[in-house]
């Protein structure tokens, strides 16, 4: 009997959480667990289980979706965390890294994480370093397969108001057109292309650390048959 692909979500009430739940709708060869803080808005014909649950009881949550893959979309921004490099880093550094663990605790041993184009453990701006810092502690978990996305500029609707990024992503893909060369993984991405990678990366054999960015993400999905 045909066993669709269970895929443990992590991030799921963010803009590339919710994509990836969207453009699961319909497909028999995947079935997404997410695990949130909060009720989420599902899409009509959405068949998947979410787990709510505070953050200190997420192990047991991630151990409790049997999933063969784990997803995690998490990442909040300087303004949602007041400011604060601490609280900032507690999610996009901290928690990202503790649900790897718990994901390896649980048996799962492929981890496909969002990242950001420009990580670097050794770079000068907070973002980019703790977004380096996090894909090297993640490198450290020894997965069977890791998967590491580095988009840049993200389209898609968003929940909350971001008047900056909204013109940034009407911008974009003018901006697009003069990004060659070493500037090409700095291109913009939708966030429904970003899903359709993940997609395809769930169903990737070989293992190792892979890296990313945008024309890896087409790529994955012409790999993948999308």
């Amino acid at each position: 009997m045909f066993e669709p692909l269970r895929i443990c979500l992590v991030g799921a009430t963010g803009l590339v959480g919710e994509r990836i739940i969207e453009q699961a709708v319909g497909r028999q060869d995947l079935r997404i667990i997410g695990v949130a803080r909060r009720e989420a808005k599902l899409p009509k014909g959405a068949r998947m289980d979410m787990l709510l649950a505070p953050v200190e009881g997420w192990a047991d949550a991630i151990a409790a979706a049997n999933a063969k893959v784990l997803v995690c979309a998490l990442g909040t921004t300087w303004k949602k965390a007041d400011k604060d490099e601490a609280a900032f880093r507690a999610v996009d550094h901290d928690l990202v890294i503790a649900c790897g663990k718990a994901a390896k605790a649980a048996g799962i041993e492929h981890m496909i994480v969002v990242s950001s184009v420009g990580a670097d453990p050794m770079a000068k701006g907070r973002y980019l370093r703790t977004k380096g810092e996090m894909e090297g502690a993640l490198s450290r978990l020894r997965f069977r397969r890791l998967d590491v996305l580095r988009p840049g500029m993200l389209r898609g609707p968003r929940g909350e108001s971001r008047p900056l990024e909204r013109v940034g992503q009407l911008l974009s893909p003018l901006i697009d057109l003069f990004l060659h060369g070493k500037y090409r993984p700095y291109r913009s991405v939708s966030a429904d292309t970003l899903a359709l990678a993940v997609f395809a990366l769930t169903k990737e054999k070989a293992g190792g650390h892979f890296v990313h960015d945008h024309d890896g993400f087409h790529r994955a999905i012409r790999r993948g048959g999308g």
